[in-house]
């Protein structure tokens, strides 16, 4: 090949893959308008699945009809008037007496069904408007142009039910009244009306089922949300179509296996707490019995060390699964959580704006709440709780002026156990399960804890929960 071949072939090329990526490019953006302009919910995209096929069905019936029945039954009544008002013209031309043409009136009375009249020298009447779109007017007056070759006037658009046509002979001026159902296919209304009828009716009919199929739908999710909040769903059933029934079965199931599991476990940690505190018991008895001394003082801080700790692991496990929901003041628990945290010696301000009552746990959201605050007091000096809710969120921060965490650590730091080497003192305390026990509290209400950078300066815990 030579090479202007080769970079012709080259140019050929690189024009292709220039226009294959402009295609792409533009049926991306076809598509991401597409999914704006479209309804994200099922009822109205079902809808649309149903309605849509009926209107382009009922639009192409339509057109057919008018395009071609309508349309061809009209200019054929066009065609017969016109050959009637073509004959009742040669008649009159034929036979110009007044005799002659008192016959050709009734003829066209009584045969014909026209109306027919003789004006002695009148002329033709100026040329009227003519409307802008008329099946009527274009088909029968092209009719009428074809077969009478006489100077002629129509109106089409006076008097609704009658047509007027003038026709010039050659001292006098020929006037016929013809009915417009004779010329025109006027019952195409009815036609109409029974297409657009059975259109609304399909549509009222597929509302209506649609509304009955996608509701045990929505059940089911809000039940979901709802056990995913920490909530019973006492009137929850399976309903609707078999695979809506399956998949609520199988929520249902679920449901019962994990409540299940979770009542096994609390009988467990139950059964384990009682054993444990029964021989944390006998140490401090026995503590007791040996006497003030500095051993036992330091045995007797292990114990209740040990016995925190203890408690704080039954937390952990426990998640509070079997407390109920309940209304509480969240001003409230921000303002117990300010006092404590001052008890223990930090500058703690507080605040908290919308509707105070919120639907949760109330122990797991205090414990959750307490954390958070008590993590903040061990590091900080000064600390800011403020809380908000709006229609769908609640949310609180607690920012505090201590040394923060470093972003690659933040997700760390929810681990059970985890502890910081550098950036917090592990002298202060703990167990290594506040966080942890935070953010189980937060996600068994449907939400989470997430931490970033405080203006204060140190750390930013952020409880957002949907209400």
């Amino acid at each position: 090949m030579r090479p202007r071949d080769t970079s012709v072939v080259g140019a050929a090329r690189a024009r292709l893959r220039l226009t294959q990526r402009r295609m792409r490019e533009n049926n991306a953006r076809f598509g991401a308008w597409f999914n704006r302009v479209m309804p994200k919910g099922l009822f109205a995209r079902s809808l649309i699945i149903i309605v849509t096929p009926v209107v382009i069905l009922q639009s192409v019936l339509a057109f057919v009809f008018m395009e071609r029945h309508y349309n061809t039954v009209t200019r054929r009544l066009s065609a017969a008037v016109s050959q009637d008002i073509t004959a009742v013209t040669q008649l009159a031309v034929a036979f110009p007496t007044e005799e002659d043409q008192d016959k050709i009136k009734r003829i066209a009375q009584l045969t014909l069904g026209l109306t027919v009249d003789f004006l002695p020298g009148e002329r033709l009447p100026p040329p009227g408007p003519k409307p802008f779109f008329s099946t009527l007017d274009s088909a029968f007056t092209s009719e009428l142009a074809k077969r009478l070759h006489r100077p002629f006037w129509t109106d089409t658009v006076g008097n609704s039910n009658l047509i007027e046509v003038r026709v010039q002979l050659d001292d006098m001026v020929l006037r016929v009244f013809a009915r417009r159902s004779q010329a025109y296919l006027s019952n195409s209304h009815i036609f109409l009306l029974w297409m657009v009828g059975t259109a609304l009716v399909l549509m009222a009919v597929a509302i209506l089922f649609l509304r009955n199929q996608i509701k045990p739908i929505e059940a089911l999710a809000d039940a979901a949300i709802a056990f995913g909040k920490g909530r019973d769903v006492p009137g929850f059933r399976p309903r609707g179509a078999r695979e809506v029934r399956g998949a609520a079965l199988a929520f249902l199931e679920m449901k019962r296996r994990i409540e299940r599991q979770i009542e096994q476990r609390t009988t467990m940690l139950a059964g384990v707490s009682h054993d444990m505190r029964t021989i944390l018991t006998r140490f401090k008895l026995e503590l007791a019995l040996l006497g003030d001394s500095a051993d036992t003082e330091a045995l007797r801080k292990d114990v209740d060390d040990l016995q925190s700790m203890l408690e704080a692991y039954l937390a952990f496990a426990r998640e509070d699964v079997a407390e109920t929901p309940a209304l509480a003041d969240m001003a409230r628990l921000i303002e117990d959580a300010r006092f404590n945290a001052e008890r223990e010696g930090a500058r703690v301000s507080a605040s908290y704006s919308g509707d105070p009552l919120v639907m949760v746990r109330v122990d797991a959201f205090r414990r959750c709440l307490a954390n958070l605050v008590g993590n903040a007091g061990r590091h900080a000096a000064r600390i800011e709780i403020t809380g908000t809710r709006d229609e769908r969120w609640l949310t609180i921060t607690v920012d505090d002026d201590g040394p923060g965490i470093a972003p690659d650590l933040r997700e760390d730091v929810f681990r059970p156990f985890f502890r910081l080497d550098e950036a917090r003192n592990q002298d202060a305390g703990g167990s290594g399960l506040g966080l942890t026990i935070a953010r189980d509290a937060a996600r068994a209400h449907g939400g989470d804890v997430i931490l970033g950078e405080s203006p204060l300066g140190g750390l930013r815990a952020t409880i957002r929960i949907p209400v």
